[in-house]
């Protein structure tokens, strides 16, 4: 359900990092010398790679090929103790550091001038008991575990872990920035369902933190976003029963009712059933004045309820639909759909993948003026004229349901009284993409920021934009003086920091 070439809808990590390709770097060395290599590599359980090694590329592997790994060494980390003793050694070497997982960071912040800690070997995925009366099961999830693994680890148990779409994304970078899929409406994010996190903080200590026991580190991890106060190496949630029905729907319409239905959609997605999920995709069609338009989503529940809970949305509309789909699929396929994986395995559908692409994000807690959603329209049909041969999208996620059943002071993640997320993107025509194109992206972009801005409430930080002025603020409004007061306890130093890291 997600248009090929086009990242728009992918709920990708802030990062699970610490530094930008580009950012200012503090010095590698101190007076006792340069790094011993060597000597890190020997104390690993895993392996220390440089870039003369041949693994070194697909370790240290970046989904936006706008930029390249830059690492000096990438350290594939095969237990909390290597983990532990990497952030030892870059305190001995005052050295920049990264945690490294899917590598979905859209600002590149997987990766940094002195040492990646590869967390992808920490994958391990196993199934506990049953946690209270709900129906939920205690599932513990290593964090360099990628979430088409996670889905198909769990389905095989009958169970669900609300989460985004691509399927490459790292559980860790999704889970600490928030985690919006489409089961979040009716089950809330991947955060909410997080009950314990381990973590390696910058003084190398392994610390468990969940109720009760280092309250603030987990307020934190619970969408605070990835990269800022540690490292983490393994996560409990509580999965839930997959449901009994699952239905899947896809609309379209003439691009003549854009308009129309974005209007529609934003009026009616915040009275949907909280067992439906949806989202309103707007994309260019690479012909100037063109361009194609649908609504997609997901509802718990059968094909006759769905059905009748879109009809005020169609009805809305002022045309009816060039196509419609509304028919019945079990998860584990309806998850490969969403991730667009249909019809391929697991293994295939977990193979990394790239997109040269940039990028932003805008929260909206209700419907769009006129001028606004004329103007969403209008920039894509006028793409293709400022940027041949790319690709361009708005895609507005729904909010709401369990989502914002939570208050904003609960967790770290701040935006729970928004209707939808939109993000708009602009995907390259080539890698790396001219310096011509990325100043026409920036301006087309720019110009969509503006457009939103009257009526935005602050940005996702899992669509992190090194772009952003005033980021601080978008994404964790009311939230930052606190995060800011556990930045400083766990990290006071500013061992983890990169160009959009939350300030010690």
């Amino acid at each position: 359900m997600i248009a090929s070439g086009v990242v728009a809808g992918c709920s990708s990590p802030s990062s699970h990092s610490a530094n930008s390709n580009g950012a200012a770097a503090t010095s590698t060395t101190t007076g006792q010398g340069p790094p011993d290599w060597a000597k890190l590599s020997g104390s690993l359980t895993g392996t220390l790679l440089q870039p003369s090694d041949s693994g070194y590329a697909a370790a240290g592997h970046l989904y936006n090929s706008v930029y390249v790994p830059n690492a000096a060494a990438i350290a594939q980390c095969a237990s909390a103790i290597d983990v532990q003793r990497c952030l030892a050694f870059v305190r001995e070497h005052n050295l920049e550091v990264t945690a490294h997982s899917g590598g979905h960071s859209y600002g590149g912040y997987s990766s940094c001038p002195g040492l990646v800690i590869d967390v992808s070997p920490l994958d391990a995925i196993s199934v506990g008991g049953p946690t209270g009366t709900s129906g939920q099961t205690s599932v513990t999830v290593g964090a360099g575990s990628k979430l088409i693994d996670v889905y198909s680890g769990l389905a095989a148990q009958g169970l669900l872990l609300p989460g985004g779409s691509c399927p490459t994304v790292g559980i860790a970078g999704l889970a600490l920035g928030g985690g919006i899929g489409v089961f979040s409406r009716a089950y809330g994010l991947t955060c909410d369902h997080m009950t314990t996190v381990e973590i390696v903080t910058a003084d190398s200590t392994l610390r468990r933190c969940g109720s009760g026991d280092h309250e603030d580190l987990y307020w934190a991890s619970r969408g605070g976003g990835g990269g800022n106060f540690g490292v983490v190496t393994s996560f409990d949630f509580e999965a839930l029963p997959i449901p009994e029905a699952i239905t899947l729907f896809t609309l379209e319409w003439p691009w003549g009712t854009a308009d129309s239905v974005l209007d529609a959609w934003l009026r009616w997605i915040p009275s949907a059933p909280d067992e439906l999920w949806a989202n309103c995709q707007l994309f260019s069609s690479g012909t100037v004045g063109g361009g194609l338009v649908k609504v997609t989503g997901v509802f718990v529940g059968s094909v006759s309820a769905c059905s009748a809970a879109l009809n005020p949305l169609t009805t809305a509309v002022t045309e009816g639909t060039t196509y419609r789909f509304v028919g019945p699929e079990n998860y584990l396929t309806a998850t490969m759909i969403e991730a667009g994986c249909e019809g391929k395995p697991v293994a295939q559908c977990a193979a990394p993948a790239q997109s040269p692409f940039a990028a932003k994000s805008s929260y909206v807690g209700g419907p769009l003026s006129e001028s606004a959603v004329t103007a969403i329209v209008a920039a894509l049909s006028s793409l293709p004229a400022s940027l041949p041969g790319a690709g361009g999208g708005v895609v507005f996620d729904g909010y709401g349901g369990a989502i914002n059943q939570v208050a904003a002071s609960e967790t770290g993640f701040v935006h729970r009284s928004a209707v939808s997320c939109a993000q708009y993107s602009v995907t390259f025509a080539s890698t790396p993409p001219a310096q011509s194109a990325r100043s026409a992206a920036s301006t087309w972009l720019q110009g969509l920021q503006q457009t939103f801005a009257p009526e935005t409430q602050g940005s996702y930080q899992n669509y992190i934009d090194p772009t952003l002025a005033d980021w601080q603020q978008a994404y964790y409004g009311s939230n930052l003086p606190r995060l800011r007061q556990v930045k400083r306890a766990y990290d006071p130093d500013d061992m983890f920091h990169f160009a959009q890291s939350i300030p010690a």
